[in-house]
């Protein structure tokens, strides 16, 4: 895939992979594909995902094409060394609504030899940075960002446009909620939100001089 091999034997560290990218990209379907290899391969396996996410199942990561894989829902990071341990590969999905501590967790569970494989969310549906994704990617030997196909013109999609009016930064949804959109497409959609804003008085409502 694109893991190299590695030319010091002894050293028997393991790894954090990042699988990131907007909504309906398949970071969930790429993640569950690794983790069914690794149980092929009859490795020690588990899967964590935050507890608030059970939009299909509440015991099940779910991609949003119904491939699916049994995991654990946790309230915070700090429960997953706990429930992690004798693991050779550790799998965790939406990690940008987890605390910042699954940063340390993560570096933790691979400096004691295990591979950490996490999938979630690059950029909130504002376009900014999600929560611990950044650090995430930047402390990750390995990063994969995958795109979904822009539902208005057909091209890459990165970013996560959330079609209703709420501005709760969690807002778990489906295509009812969210559409995958290309940056240039993006772009002109948050430009008609903002014009939408803007408050335009009726001249003749307008106060005349003698009315000032």
């Amino acid at each position: 895939m694109f893991l190299e091999n590695t030319v010091n034997q002894k050293e028997q560290f393991g790894w954090i992979e990042v699988i990131c990218g907007s909504m309906f990209s398949g970071k969930t379907e790429e993640l569950i594909r690794r983790l069914k290899r690794a149980k092929f391969a009859r490795q020690r396996v588990e899967i964590f995902k935050p507890n608030v996410d059970v939009r299909y199942d509440e015991d099940k990561v779910v991609s949003h094409d119904s491939n699916e894989i049994r995991s654990t829902p946790v309230p915070a990071a700090a429960n997953i060394p706990i429930l992690a341990d004798n693991c050779d590969v550790i799998g965790i999905d939406e990690a940008q609504f987890f605390d910042d501590e699954i940063v340390k967790v993560c570096n933790d569970l691979a400096n004691r030899g295990v591979r950490v494989i996490v999938a979630g969310l690059d950029m909130d549906f504002k376009g900014n940075p999600f929560g611990p994704m950044p650090a995430l990617m930047a402390t990750a030997e390995y990063v994969t960002k995958v795109h979904a196909v822009c539902t208005r013109t057909g091209n890459l999609a990165n970013y996560s446009y959330r079609k209703s009016k709420s501005d709760d930064l969690v807002l778990l949804g489906e295509t009812e909620e969210y559409e995958p959109l290309s940056r240039a497409a993006y772009f002109k959609a948050m430009l008609r939100e903002k014009v939408n804003k803007i408050d335009v008085q009726d001249p003749e409502q307008l106060p005349t001089k003698k009315q000032a």
